[in-house]
């Protein structure tokens, strides 16, 4: 296993850092990674999910959008994230090999706009989609997910203000190729209760495990 960084030309808003971790030999697959809405390149999920993924065969690609890159607290404009992310599915993609995308939280859901519009990858994750704002149910997001017509894995959990479980579902009956995958007792960072005997490591794993079954297993 290797990790470079690389830089990573936007059409909105300059360059991006990206962070690349190769398996040994020819991937089977690549994985490209947003955080959510307040983390950056060394998000925590992100940075567990890429060794593992390399383990397995899948060489993963990690940015960041340009609000971050600049040091701002605030997202920027919907345009300017969906085109960061045309931006390192182009940086990201490699002949022969199929390639997927997802995050968490808002990287997942700009995942989606983008591949609903019509930029062509073989699966989609999504860990934690904010299906709506918490306590907003009126406000959901889920508009253009009829469009999108690739293998979508939504990864969430029991305890997550931002979807319960029966709202997630609901949704994802939108996307023709959907697989839900519920985490017991996370909430939207994916941290659980002390009582459930649970740690976040567990959950990650499980949502690594959630998305490996889509990428087909080891193979």
């Amino acid at each position: 296993m290797a990790e470079h960084e690389i830089r990573i030309q936007t059409s909105a808003a300059g360059q991006v850092s990206g962070l690349w971790t190769e398996p040994e030999g020819q991937p089977r697959w690549v994985f490209i990674y947003a955080p959510g809405a307040g983390s950056n390149l060394r998000d925590p999920f992100g940075a567990f999910l890429a060794p593992r993924l390399a383990e397995r065969g899948v060489a993963c690609l990690r940015f960041q959008f340009p609000y971050m890159e600049a040091g701002r607290r605030s997202p920027d404009r919907p345009a300017t994230l969906e085109a960061s992310w045309s931006a390192a599915i182009d940086a990201g993609r490699r002949p022969g090999v199929p390639l997927a995308i997802g995050g968490r939280s808002m990287g997942g859901r700009i995942a989606s706009a983008v591949v609903a519009a019509g930029v062509e990858v073989d699966a989609l994750a999504l860990f934690a989609y904010p299906l709506h704002p918490p306590g907003r149910p009126d406000q959901t997001r889920d508009g253009h997910l009829a469009a999108i017509h690739v293998p979508t894995l939504f990864c969430s959990g029991t305890r997550d203000a931002f979807a319960t479980p029966e709202e997630l579902t609901a949704a994802a009956t939108r996307v023709p190729l959907a697989r839900v995958h519920i985490l017991d007792g996370a909430d939207h960072g994916y941290a659980v209760l002390k009582s459930t005997g649970r740690t976040r490591g567990d959950v990650w794993e499980e949502a690594l495990s959630a998305l490996d079954s889509v990428l087909g297993g080891q193979g």
